[in-house]
């Protein structure tokens, strides 16, 4: 049986936890708060990173951002001080830039990183339909397959980053549509349509809207699919990305910009709260679209 170690059991990596034993798989687990790993009751609940992935086949991480990934693989009490051999699968969106300097490491250290961010949220978790965006060297799929294909299709994206970067690329029109979403519903109210009608034609163009269509017509962002922090987050990651490649990404921006915007108020409810920002249910005014957006479009 493939011992597994997830490090990080916060929405996405409790989840996958859950999955992969129901899968069958011999779970180890660890959280900077140890009793969210506890309460999922799918292995045994490490103290530490290395500790949890001292026995483990293959170490899986899911975490909050680069900081957060840098302290469990390189930090004091980081897998990577007794990695060599082992499978690392880092999941967590948190930049290409994080991916490289695991990388560097992880050839030092004889470890085998395998970078897969995933598209998706816990509903696609729990049905197996994530999609698992690999970055790495191709012969590396065959030893990952075997687990993540019990998340979802396995789509390999290309050399070490390349995962990183698409998955940043799929949060910012995931961003993108959300934001133009909450824009055009309040907008075709406004202009005397009903809101089911306007919601109707706006996901005949993005399917991927109908997840979220008891946010954008009831007002209704809980449970939370992808926290408006985190979305946040992630596209300020995108813009720090394309501002490096000398990409003009305006509209990114202006995203990012409400997004914000939105966190000041509601970070922790799905994203689709930001359809609170054109509802005026605050007493405050909307800002114009025009007024967020950051000059020369760079973060």
């Amino acid at each position: 049986m493939t011992r597994v170690a997830v490090l990080g059991t916060g929405r996405m990596g409790g989840a996958m936890a859950r999955r992969l034993k129901a899968s069958g798989f011999e779970l180890t687990l660890w959280n900077r708060t140890r009793s969210k790993a506890e309460r999922l009751n799918v292995g045994r609940v490490a103290d530490t990173p290395v500790d949890a992935a001292r026995d483990a086949d293959i170490v899986i991480s899911s975490l909050t951002g680069p900081s957060a990934v840098r302290d469990v693989h390189l930090g004091p009490n980081g897998v990577f001080r007794e990695a060599a051999g082992k499978t690392v699968i880092e999941m967590s969106t948190a930049g290409p830039e994080i991916v490289d300097e695991l990388d560097r490491e992880a050839q030092l250290k004889g470890v085998r990183l395998v970078e897969a961010p995933v598209v998706g949220s816990v509903p696609a978790v729990e049905k197996g339909t994530l999609l698992v965006l690999i970055g790495g060297r191709r012969e590396d799929l065959d030893v990952v397959q075997p687990v993540l294909s019990h998340l979802g299709e396995v789509h390999y994206a290309g050399p070490m980053g390349s995962g990183s970067r698409l998955k940043l690329v799929a949060n910012s029109m995931l961003g993108i549509i959300s934001a133009g979403a909450a824009e055009l519903t309040a907008a075709g109210k406004a202009a005397g349509l009903e809101g089911e009608e306007v919601f109707w034609i706006l996901s005949r163009f993005a399917p991927a809207l109908r997840l979220r269509e008891a946010g954008f017509l009831r007002d209704q962002h809980e449970p939370t699919m992808f926290a408006v922090r985190d979305l946040a987050k992630d596209l300020g990651l995108a813009l720090d990305l394309y501002a490096r490649a000398q990409a003009a990404a305006p509209v990114t921006s202006v995203t990012r910009d409400l997004f914000r915007e939105t966190e000041r108020q509601f970070a922790d409810l799905d994203i689709s709260a930001i359809v609170r920002r054109y509802a005026n249910q605050h007493g405050e005014r909307p800002v114009p679209v025009a007024q967020s957006v950051t000059k020369g479009g760079r973060p």
